[in-house]
C-alpha cells in the first residue's frame, strides 16, 4: 500500500511539474503549499515532517519556523504567502482554536477561495470550536467561526499520533497535496484554453462586422 502511494505521488509530481510548470516555478511566488498549524502541537511532528516530505518531492511548502527569520514581521510574511499559495494544508490539533494566528490564517485561506486540505490530528471535527476569550472582536469571531465551519465540512485526513502509521500517513498526505495541485493545473489549463477560444470568437465577430460595414 505504501509503495503504491509513493509511486502515485511521484507520477503526479512529474505531471504537474511539466516544462511549462517548471518555468512558472521559477517566479517569486512565496510557496506552493501553505501549512497552517498550531506550533506547540504539530511543529515537531506532522507539520515539520510533512514540510520535509514535500520539500523532498521538489515542492515549496511554507512553514513559518522554516521560512521566516528573527526580525520578520508575521503578517508581512504570512499574508503574502497565503495570498500567493496554490493550496493550503490546515493541520487541526487540540490547541489549534486557542490561537488567533491559526484562525486568521485559515480565514484568509478560505476568503481567498484557496483549496484547503484539512488534517485532523488527535482531534475530531466536532471538537473544534472558536472560543471567546475577550481578545477578539465579534466580527473577528464570526469570521473565524465561518472559516472553521468551511474547513470542517471539507473532506480531509485524520491521524492519531500515538497509534497511527507515520510512513503511510505522510505518503497519503503528500499524495493528496499533489493530486490537488494537479487538479488546479488542469483547471488553469482549461480556463486558458476557454479564454483563448473566446478571444478568437470575438476577433472573428469583429472581422465579420467590418466586412458587413464594407
Amino acid at each position: 500500500m505504501q509503495l503504491r502511494g509513493v509511486s502515485s505521488a511521484k507520477n503526479l509530481h512529474r505531471k504537474i511539474l511539466q516544462p511549462q510548470t517548471r518555468i512558472h516555478a521559477t517566479t517569486k511566488t512565496p510557496c506552493d503549499i501553505f501549512i497552517n498549524h498550531r506550533g506547540i502541537d504539530t511543529k515537531r511532528n506532522i507539520a515539520g515532517l510533512l514540510d520535509d516530505h514535500l520539500h523532498r518531492m521538489g515542492l515549496r511548502p511554507f512553514l513559518d519556523s522554516r521560512n521566516m527569520k528573527p526580525g520578520d514581521r508575521l503578517f508581512e510574511k504570512i499574508n503574502p504567502a497565503i495570498l500567493n499559495c496554490k493550496i493550503g494544508v490546515a493541520v487541526f490539533s487540540p490547541n489549534y482554536c486557542d490561537s488567533y494566528f491559526c484562525l486568521h490564517e485559515l480565514a484568509l485561506l478560505m476568503e481567498n477561495k484557496k483549496r484547503v486540505i484539512p488534517i485532523f490530528c488527535d482531534v475530531k471535527p466536532s471538537q473544534l470550536r472558536v472560543m471567546d476569550y475577550g481578545t477578539s472582536s465579534a466580527k473577528q469571531l464570526q469570521r473565524f467561526s465561518w472559516a472553521l465551519e468551511e474547513a470542517k465540512y471539507t473532506v480531509g485526513l485524520t491521524f492519531d499520533t500515538l497509534t497511527g502509521d507515520w510512513s503511510h500517513f505522510l505518503n497519503t498526505a503528500t499524495d493528496a497535496v499533489i493530486r490537488n495541485l494537479a487538479d488546479l493545473e488542469a483547471e488553469n489549463s482549461s480556463k486558458k484554453t476557454w479564454e483563448s477560444g473566446l478571444v478568437f470568437l470575438q476577433d472573428m465577430e469583429n472581422e465579420i462586422s467590418k466586412m458587413d460595414l464594407g
